[in-house]
């Protein structure tokens, strides 16, 4: 789906109203900064890829074309967090690093089917720093998967400097990596919400 940043930004924008307004009585875990550098990954993204990734999925799910009305209905619905559209190929979870094995066995599968398609699996800077990762990653390098491993990269989890947890970040020549900074918190939008 060919969105620019405004559209993202303005989606977001609702969902965090909504979520104020306590019209969503559910976690949401909002993005924002990240928009060019997501629009441009998808430039290599095709729809019969997969994208997998965390509980920060609202743009990654409209850019691989997920009808906005359809992901605003599963955010109000309390999905917000575990985005899962197989029709459009869009797995998540919200269980840190739930989809790194996941993304492993897709790709693995592509490659002894002889497919042409590619898994693209979303993760945090944290979530890069895990051991999960570094096993997932240096299996689907040495075996020659089609993945691609994209960190968005806001520089905290939750509320931990992941610089100052880890004393820097790994680099691996199997990933792309993008900075961002985003206006929301962790989870929520940025005040409190009583249901």
């Amino acid at each position: 789906m060919n969105l620019n940043a405004a559209e993202l930004i303005a989606f977001e924008t609702e969902i965090a109203h909504e979520f104020t307004a306590g019209k969503i009585r559910y976690p949401v875990h909002l993005s924002d900064g990240n928009e060019d550098a997501l629009i441009d990954i998808f430039k290599d993204i095709q729809s019969d890829d997969w994208v997998l990734g965390s509980w920060r999925m609202h743009s990654q799910c409209l850019l691989k074309g997920v009808p906005p009305d359809e992901l605003r209905s599963a955010i109000m619905a309390g999905r917000s967090m575990t985005l899962c559209f197989p029709e459009h190929r869009i797995l998540s979870s919200a269980i840190v690093g739930g989809v790194l094995p996941i993304a492993v066995g897709i790709a693995l599968g592509i490659k002894r089917a002889g497919g042409h398609e590619r898994v693209y699996c979303f993760l945090g800077d944290m979530t890069a720093e895990t051991g999960m990762f570094h096993e997932c990653a240096k299996y689907a390098r040495n075996y020659d998967l089609p993945i691609r491993w994209i960190v968005e990269d806001n520089g905290i989890s939750v509320c931990s400097d992941t610089r100052a947890v880890w004393g820097g970040v790994t680099e691996h020549g199997c990933i792309i990596r993008y900075r961002y900074k985003s206006r929301y918190p962790h989870a929520g939008a940025g005040q409190r919400v009583q249901f």
